[in-house]
């Protein structure tokens, strides 16, 4: 193998009650999934979960490997992540720093981390029908650790198992440190690209859902100018968008700005839900064509289907919003 080796699509975590017995558990890191992958010579591309190249976007990762033990390619699953200064993941540190072409202040001020958590490629070793337990081991042999990085750009994660130590132990010390939950992965299991598996399975202690924006509301007062509030959807087993209901907190100047003038370049005429917005959400509405993909955090769901409560917690450009889907809820009333 001379070149770069090919990205591998992600396995999927589904969501459920933490299991006990012969798992392992790790953190959840509140970042942008995404492949590393490293040539012999150390060229590396970083490739998203829906498949874009992230290379230029985030240039600091590029040879974070540097060229790799022997002279051998790699492929990692992992997590792009922007620590605060407490050093915790931050999210909303990662949608200010995530731009096309960073300039050197940016890279500066918001420097981000690769969280490698498995390996699925070395040399021409393909690993992905290995236990998860043996994939770890080949991870860490990589020499990078916990607490130490390859030039502060590769940090390899613990995980934990064994019956000394419980998932709800490890959930409390998750919310004890504001990370945002924990996942559990079987110790035996092999990795399945591009498939959402009950091998691996996540408990989050936030509840978020991905949306799709498919319309915006002028603010008032001091955000007359710009976005009061955003249109949000997400898809039904047949593949329409729904109407989930509005988001108008959690945003910053910036992100209103730069929100602002994306949906411009998104206008059209007539409203990309499949069924009826209430009509005083109707009335002032700017529909856009339902392209842009971002997270909400949220208290639950009402009864008809709403989001209730929601918050803005940025745009999730590793997200194609064919991939937004409705969570399984109850039929609503009649």
């Amino acid at each position: 193998m001379d070149g770069i080796p090919d990205a591998v699509p992600p396995i999927l975590a589904v969501d459920g009650e933490l299991p006990s017995g012969a798992w392992a558990y790790e953190y959840k890191w509140d970042g942008y999934r995404c492949c590393l992958r490293v040539a012999p010579d150390g060229t590396t591309r970083l490739t998203s979960r829906n498949g874009n190249d992230l290379t230029a976007v985030y240039p600091e990762l590029a040879g974070t490997l540097g060229a790799a033990p022997g002279g051998r390619a790699a492929v990692l699953d992992g997590e792009i992540v922007a620590l605060n200064d407490a050093g915790r993941p931050d999210f909303a540190l990662l949608q200010r720093r995530h731009q096309r072409r960073p300039g050197p202040r940016l890279l500066a001020q918001v420097p981000v981390v690769y969280f490698a958590f498995d390996i699925l490629l070395l040399d021409r070793d393909r690993l992905l029908a290995e236990p998860y337990e043996r994939r770890r081991a080949v991870l860490a042999g990589l020499g990078a650790d916990a607490t130490e990085t390859t030039e502060g750009r590769l940090a390899v994660p613990p995980y934990y198992s064994g019956p000394e130590i419980g998932p709800q132990q490890l959930l409390g010390v998750a919310e004890q440190h504001g990370l945002e939950g924990l996942l559990a992965k079987r110790l035996d299991s092999p990795y399945q690209p591009g498939r959402r598996s009950r091998l691996w399975i996540k408990k989050a202690l936030v509840r978020t859902q991905e949306v799709v924006v498919g319309g915006w509301q002028p603010g008032e007062r001091r955000r007359a100018d710009t976005v009061g509030s955003l249109m949000l959807g997400a898809h039904d087993p047949e593949g329409r968008l729904r109407y989930i209901g509005h988001v108008g907190t959690g945003f910053t100047e910036a992100a209103l700005a730069d929100i602002l003038g994306r949906l411009a370049a998104l206008a059209r005429a007539t409203s990309p839900f499949a069924d009826a917005v209430p009509r005083e959400g109707a009335r002032r509405a700017h529909w856009v064509e339902p392209r842009l993909v971002g997270e909400v955090a949220h208290r639950t769901w009402t009864r008809d289907r709403r989001l209730r409560q929601p918050s803005w917690r940025g745009l999730r450009p590793d997200r194609e919003p064919e991939e937004v889907t409705l969570p399984d809820l109850p039929e609503p009333p009649p």
